[in-house]
């Protein structure tokens, strides 16, 4: 009882009346469209209920549309209510959810205005027709008079069916919209690939960012104090220094367009390919900050394309830019061996005592670069390793198969 008083306090039983009215008075041209070809076909007047096999199967028709379920969505949410999401463009949904839906809709909207209006009048109306000697219930072609206290309990129960019949119509609504209008298991399939594909690009676009804005940032900040200690000494030093910085920034800021446009959903132009065979600018912006990199290369690197070689570019330019961060200076030994199986990637540099290139100290680190390494070789399904190497040496080591190279 208590709860039944809840649902007709409640301003969403009467926002999902109204959705049902409207679904009632929707079909309406659709009902004269059936009623006109059945009197048309029969020619007899009493044969009016025969359309209403041809107006069900109209009005599921009509709900086949894909623009009819989104409409529907939008105004179940308005005035059932309801968290239904969108449908997902190209999903292959289950069509005859709509159609099912749309004749419930219009089924339960017909009953909710003929049988709760008509019960609403007898409930006003009928203690006012006992005063006046003319209390009589008429309903469908059954009639019964109804006298003295009969009349109050009539028109009570009157009232108490229309309420009944408004909350459950709308309750109904709200019940069947989730599971006729909301995603069909091979839709909620397309929206979970959907989410993990976003969730991919944005660690891809992470990764990205710390890769090239932070090798960057370090490389100009060490060119920066270079620049600064040489200015007076070697005028020709420090503008070395300067347009390496120039360089490397705009290299950077061609990086950051292109992920900030994908995070937009604009047309960012391509994605920068920075491969292997971009190495040796790399190395000189390095060697420009005042670092000593001894390169070793074996095979052909420019036989290595594609996800592999764009792949190894970043984790060859995260060890060294962690060797500038964190290596205690001296030589960095890069070692890069392109296999008919696999390829190697090996960074090594001095940690604890030594000298470090000017201005290297102090960086801040965000505990992100070697296990983003690790996951992005994990992906390309490769070997990893980091760690303590020899007598005062770090070393990175990565070996990742050939045939990513595709």
């Amino acid at each position: 009882m208590i709860k039944g008083m809840r649902l007709l306090l409640r301003r969403s039983t009467y926002t999902g009346v109204l959705f049902a009215v409207l679904g009632a008075l929707a079909s309406l041209p659709v009902a004269m469209v059936a009623l006109g070809a059945t009197l048309g076909v029969s020619g007899r007047p009493d044969a009016a209920w025969a359309a209403l096999p041809l107006w069900a199967v109209l009005v599921a028709a009509a709900g086949l549309p894909p623009v009819v379920r989104r409409v529907l969505v939008k105004v179940a949410r308005r005035l059932l209510g309801v968290a239904v999401p969108d449908p997902v463009k190209g999903a292959a949904g289950e069509r005859w959810r709509t159609p099912v839906f749309l004749l419930a809709h219009v089924a339960l909207g017909w009953t909710v205005l003929v049988g709760g209006s008509t019960l609403l009048v007898m409930g006003l109306t009928l203690p006012g027709r006992r005063t006046s000697g003319e209390a009589r219930v008429s309903l469908f072609g059954w009639a019964a008079e109804v006298t003295g206290v009969w009349s109050w309990v009539v028109a009570a129960l009157s009232l108490a069916l229309a309420a009944a019949l408004f909350a459950g119509a709308s309750g109904a609504l709200r019940s069947l919209a989730p599971r006729l209008l909301g995603p069909s298991p091979a839709e909620r399939l397309a929206m979970a690939a959907e989410r993990e594909r976003q969730l991919a690009e944005r660690n891809r676009l992470a990764h990205e960012l710390h890769d090239s804005i932070g090798h960057t940032l370090t490389a100009a900040t060490i060119q920066a104090a270079v620049a600064g200690e040489v200015l007076a000494a070697d005028p020709a030093a420090a503008r070395a220094a300067m347009r390496s910085i120039e360089e490397s920034t705009r290299a950077a800021l061609e990086d950051l367009d292109y992920v900030l446009g994908v995070l937009r959903e604009e047309q960012s132009g391509t994605a920068p390919t920075r491969t292997l065979t971009d190495l040796p600018e790399l190395i000189d912006r390095l060697r420009h900050a005042g670092a000593v990199v001894e390169p070793r290369t074996t095979g052909d690197l420019a036989q290595v394309q594609g996800t592999l070689s764009r792949a190894a570019y970043r984790i060859v330019q995260e060890g060294l830019t962690n060797a500038l961060r964190h290596g205690a200076g001296g030589p960095i030994e890069l070692l890069v061996a392109a296999g008919p199986q696999m390829l190697e990637l090996s960074v090594v540099n001095g940690v604890g005592g030594g000298h470090a290139a000017p201005g290297s100290g102090g960086f801040p680190t965000s505990g992100h670069g070697l296990p983003g390494l690790a996951e992005r070789v994990r992906l390309l399904n490769g070997e990893f390793e980091a760690g303590p190497y020899g007598e005062r040496q770090w070393r990175l080591a990565v070996r990742l198969p050939m045939r990513w190279s595709a």
